[in-house]
């Protein structure tokens, strides 16, 4: 496919079955969309039977059945009162009648109001689970070229360290991407690393001030705290001097840009651009803390990159980009020699591209940016994990790189994803009223070591495989808290809530993939084959039955996550999952069931359902353990 053409389909809004990125038209149907479609098939044949009308298996709907009634597929009757000229009630037992009669994929039925919930056959339920079990992780089958796809995400400043929000970004950007992956997509997780700019030079030149020679090493401190430090410390003097002069009679927007500390800043910006030699040791060597404290809490959180940008060796191909929209005609200077666009048609006024001064702004090296990833991946689609409160950003620079004729514009996807909250309300890095990344995951970890050590289950492990189990549900209850809210919300972290290791929580899901684990184990110590031949098996209890269904819907909620965009879908599913199979276990007694193949049966269920546990846990990025 012209790369030019695929990038044609894709808008800043999610695209309605996006081609390629887990659209359905790019995938074999799975078990469970094959089932619904024959049993679709057969209400067509029973409304023309039973009615003599003809509605098509396509204007169909048909749902999962609601927990508290009997059945697994529900069709909503009212919609066909007009057409057919009977009764919600009518219409559902004359349906739920024919098709027990006639179809052998439907076992019973029962009719609530307007809704048909039909039961389906166990030998149906059977068939199904082989198919599963030929495919053990159960993903999506691409028929269609994969897409080539970059999510760029985390795009730390080198000012601070990682903080809550930041983790938010992380892990949404680094699921997205396992995601995508998934789906049959080439995906390149990319970080760009602003390393400059007026922010970086403010820890700088704080540093010069109050550092008196400080080191990572000297200080005990990590790299990226430590630059944090001297961010917080510039804006602590920035606003005495502003209070200062506001005191003399300077009016407070004059303040804020003839403060001696935000001029010197400034004036440090321009020395960098010019590649001043004190500044540019200063800047290498404070990034080069940073770097090192980042490097160490990436690996901590367990995420990663194919590939570093830097907005140092971007933001000079931005100016070239600026300079050709000079000449074309799509931008203009303004008196003071600013370069800006003007986005009134397309709802966006002016926008500032480059300062009066010659230094670059954010979109400057963005302009930059986008073209390098593209230069690099030829990218048919290239995702921008970044907080909603960049969204007129965003829309700008697909804006300008549109004017300028980019082929890649279109291929440009914003997800755009609501800011972390704290009760005390929003976090700010300035004034240092933030939760800090690194500090938030000892805390999680030593929750999950109280709560782990209160249930005492943890017998013959060694101190190393404490400490990872430890390590691993503790991020399991971080991430899937912050993954399990759809992107596109805001919300707010209670630090409290965040760390409870039950309900709808990672550990619950994790705990129950490390029971399957166990059960695994002696299932082997028994000699109970998980691939054992079932076909003798005739009848299943209902949570096997229930178990099974929610099994099935895995390849469909990937491709639903990805075309989406949310993780939130593969968190609810892998919670359902873990419910059903606890329903499952409390229902039957798996290894005191008298009869052979049904006993091996459990076995098999409860396998592929650890197997599904850890494939969906994983697109979140989160581990699941072997014992607990």
């Amino acid at each position: 496919m012209d790369p030019v053409a695929a990038c044609a389909t894709f808008t800043n809004s999610i695209p309605a079955g996006h081609s390629g990125v887990g659209g359905a038209s790019l995938y074999t149907p799975h078990p469970v969309q094959e089932l619904e479609q024959d049993i679709k098939t057969a209400l067509s044949a029973a409304i023309q039977q039973v009615f003599g009308a003809e509605v098509p298996a396509t204007q169909l709907t048909i749902q999962p059945t609601r927990k508290e009634f009997a059945g697994a597929f529900t069709l909503v009757t009212f919609p066909l009162t007009k057409a057919l000229g009977k009764g919600p009630e009518q219409i559902g037992q004359a349906l739920g009648e024919w098709l027990t009669a006639n179809e052998r994929k439907v076992s019973g039925f029962n009719v609530v109001k307007g809704f048909l919930n039909l039961e389906i056959a166990d030998a149906e339920w059977l068939r199904l689970f082989e198919q599963l079990r030929q495919r053990p992780d159960g993903a999506p089958v691409p028929t269609g070229g994969p897409q080539n796809v970059v999510v760029e995400y985390s795009s730390p400043n080198t000012n601070k360290p990682l903080h809550l929000g930041h983790l938010r970004n992380n892990f949404l950007g680094y699921s997205v991407a396992e995601i995508l992956a998934a789906t049959g997509a080439t995906v390149t997780k990319a970080n760009l690393v602003n390393d400059r700019g007026i922010h970086i030079c403010k820890s700088m030149l704080a540093y010069q001030y109050y550092g008196q020679g400080e080191t990572p090493q000297s200080a005990g401190i990590k790299g990226d705290h430590l630059a944090g430090k001297y961010y917080v410390l510039f804006e602590k003097h920035y606003r005495e001097q502003i209070r200062q002069l506001e005191a003399e009679g300077v009016a407070p927007d004059v303040a804020k840009k003839q403060a001696p500390l935000m001029l010197e800043a400034q004036t440090m910006l321009q020395k960098w651009e010019q590649g001043d030699e004190e500044v540019i040791t200063l800047w290498t060597q404070m990034n080069g803390w940073v770097y090192e404290g980042f490097d160490e809490t990436y690996q901590t959180i367990g995420v990663d990159f194919g590939k570093f940008y830097y907005e140092s060796g971007t933001y000079l191909l931005g100016k070239e980009r600026v300079e050709e929209g000079l000449q074309k005609g799509v931008f203009f200077k303004k008196e003071d020699g600013s370069v800006w666009i003007d986005l009134k048609e397309e709802g966006l006024d002016e926008k500032l591209l480059l300062r009066a001064d010659g230094t670059s702004v954010y979109i400057t090296q963005d302009l930059g940016t986008a073209e390098l990833k593209y230069q690099d991946f030829g990218y048919d689609l290239s995702v921008y994990v970044i907080a909603d409160e960049q969204n007129y950003h965003m829309q700008v620079l697909k804006a300008v790189l549109k004017k300028l004729g980019k082929p890649y514009a279109d291929a440009i996807y914003h997800l755009s994803y609501g800011m972390v909250d704290l009760p005390s309300g929003k976090m700010k890095s300035r004034e240092g009223t933030v939760v800090d990344a690194d500090e938030l995951v000892r805390e999680v970890v030593a929750a999950a070591k109280a709560a782990t050590l209160e249930k005492g289950k943890i017998e013959g492990l060694s101190e190393d495989e404490q400490r990872q189990l430890f390590h691993t549900l503790g991020l399991g209850a971080l991430k899937y808290y912050l993954l399990k809210v759809d992107p596109r919300k805001r919300m707010l972290f209670n630090p409290e809530e965040s760390v409870k290791l039950e309900g709808d929580t990672g550990p619950f899901i994790q705990y129950s993939h490390a029971r399957i684990a166990a059960i695994r184990r002696k299932a082997a110590e028994l000699g109970i084959a998980e691939d054992a031949d079932l076909s003798a098996l005739t009848a299943l209890p209902a949570s096997a039955r229930g178990l099974v269904q929610e099994l099935a819907r895995y390849a469909g909620v990937v491709t639903e996550a990805a075309r989406t965009f949310s993780p939130a879908v593969v968190a609810q599913f892998a919670y359902d999952v873990a419910r059903a199979y606890n329903r499952f276990y409390t229902e039957v007694k798996i290894f005191t069931e008298p009869d052979a193949t049904s006993r091996a049966f459990f076995v098999a269920l409860s396998a592929q359902t650890g197997r599904t546990i850890k494939a969906s846990m994983k697109l979140l990025g989160i581990e699941v353990p072997e014992r607990m």
